[in-house]
C-alpha cells in the first residue's frame, strides 16, 4: 500500500467474524472472560497487557513508519521512559543537544538518579557524525537523535549517524515527532527505534495525549512488550481510537501545514521586526526571534488574535509559545543559551487555516 492508503486501512480492517465495523470499536473492557482456564479469548487477558483498540492503532503506527512492531503509551514521555528501561545503571547515552525540554528534564532530573549518564552533543549537519564518534565511550549504549530538533529545528544526517552507531554496536533512536512519518521514516535510514509524541501531528487535533515506539528489531520489541505491560503506562482505548481517527487525515494535513509554514516563513523573513528565523523547509513548525527586548516579545505574542498562545504543536489550529518560559522552562538558562536558545526565541506551530489570515494576524501583532 502507498502511504495515504495505509493511514486509512491498516489497523482499521473490518472484523467480519464479529460485526464487520468499518470504524474500529472502542473496547473499554478492563478484562476479558475466557471459557478455558489456560486459554485467553483471542489472546486478550487484561487491558494493560493488550487491548483490541490499542492493538489496532499499534498496527497502524508500525505500518506508517515501515516497522514491524509498535507500542502505544499514555504520553510521549511515557514512551521515552519505557525506552530508557531498555538500559541498565552505568550506561551512557549520547543525546542531541537541542532536545525537547521535557526529555532533558526526564534525563537529568529523573534517570540520572539511577546512574544513567547523558552527553548532549550537536548532532546536526554537516559534522554531527564526527562529533558523535568523539563522544562514544565504552559505556555508551544508545544514541538519541531529535531531527528536526525542538525548538531550533536543527537537522541531523540520520543515515550517517545511525551507521556510526551500528559500527559501534549502539542502539539508535530518532524522535520523529516534528517531521511525522509523512515526511521522514527513520527506520529506512538505519535507526533501530522511532519515537513519537502522538499528541502532535499523528493525532493532529489537540484532543488526545499519547506516545509511541516503533521498531523492526524483534529482540528489542520483545523487551518493549514486556516493559509496556510491567510498567503499565499504556495508551487508553479512547485515546487509541482518537489517534486512529487522526491518522486517517495525516497525508491531507501535512502538505497544508508545510504550505502554510513556507508562506509564513517567507513573510517573517522579510519583516523588519524579525531578527532571525529557523525553518528547515518542511513540516509545519518554525521558530524566530524579534529585534528588541523580552518585553517586546511578550507584547507581540499577547497581541495575536487568531493564533493561540499554548504549549504543544502539530494540530489543525496554529499555536505559538515562548520556549524559555513554557516548554523549555525546566532547562537551566545557561544550558539554553549554550545551544542558542535565547529568551527572545518564539516557536510557532503553523496550522491548516487560510495562510492569508495567519499572516494578517502576525502582521497586526508585529505592528503593535
Amino acid at each position: 500500500m502507498k502511504f495515504s492508503t495505509k493511514t486509512i486501512h491498516v489497523g482499521n480492517e473490518p472484523q467480519f467474524k464479529t460485526s464487520g465495523d468499518v470504524v474500529v470499536p472502542i473496547h473499554l473492557a478492563t478484562t476479558f472472560a475466557r471459557e478455558k482456564v489456560d486459554q485467553p479469548t483471542g489472546g486478550y487477558e487484561y487491558s494493560r497487557s493488550g487491548n483490541p483498540t490499542r492493538l489496532a492503532v499499534e498496527k497502524s503506527l508500525a505500518a506508517l513508519e515501515s516497522g514491524r512492531f509498535a507500542f502505544a503509551y499514555a504520553s510521549g514521555l511515557a514512551a521515552e521512559t519505557n525506552l530508557l528501561f531498555l538500559l541498565k545503571a552505568g550506561d551512557h547515552i549520547i543525546v542531541s543537544d537541542d532536545v525537547y525540554g521535557g526529555t532533558k528534564r526526564l534525563f537529568d532530573q529523573v534517570f540520572s538518579q539511577y546512574n544513567l549518564t547523558f552527553s548532549y552533543v550537536d548532532l546536526s549537519d554537516p559534522d554531527g557524525f564526527k562529533r558523535l564518534k568523539k563522544s562514544i565511550t565504552d559505556k555508551t549504549k544508545l544514541v538519541w537523535i531529535e531531527s528536526p530538533t525542538n525548538p531550533l529545528l536543527k537537522i541531523s544526517d540520520i543515515r550517517k549517524i545511525t551507521a556510526v552507531a551500528k559500527r559501534n554496536q549502539l542502539l539508535s533512536v530518532v524522535d520523529n515527532t516534528f517531521a511525522s512519518p509523512y515526511f521522514q521514516q527513520p527506520l529506512k535510514l538505519g535507526a533501530d527505534l522511532v519515537l513519537h509524541s502522538t499528541t502532535k501531528y499523528l493525532g493532529g487535533h489537540s484532543d488526545t495525549v499519547g506516545g509511541a515506539i516503533i521498531t523492526s528489531n524483534a529482540m528489542v520489541a520483545a523487551r518493549l512488550k514486556f516493559l509496556q505491560n510491567a510498567v503499565g503506562a499504556i495508551m487508553s482505548p479512547f485515546d487509541s481510537w482518537l489517534l486512529l481517527r487522526g491518522i486517517k487525515t495525516l497525508s491531507l494535513r501535512m502538505p497544508k501545514h508545510q504550505e502554510n509554514a513556507l508562506k509564513v516563513a517567507e513573510f517573517l523573513q522579510k519583516h523588519k521586526q524579525v531578527k532571525k528565523i529557523y525553518y528547515p523547509g518542511f513540516s509545519g513548525v518554525l521558530s524566530f526571534e524579534l529585534n528588541g527586548s523580552f518585553k517586546k516579545t511578550v507584547r507581540f505574542m499577547e497581541s495575536l488574535k487568531l493564533i493561540k498562545i499554548a504549549e504543544s504543536l502539530g494540530a489543525v489550529e496554529s499555536l505559538i509559545e515562548h520556549p524559555a518560559s513554557m516548554t523549555h522552562a525546566s532547562v537551566p538558562k545557561k544550558d539554553r543559551l549554550k545551544i542558542g536558545l535565547s529568551d527572545g526565541l518564539i516557536r510557532l506551530s503553523v496550522g491548516i487555516e487560510d495562510s492569508q489570515d495567519l499572516i494578517a494576524d502576525l502582521k497586526q501583532a508585529l505592528s503593535s
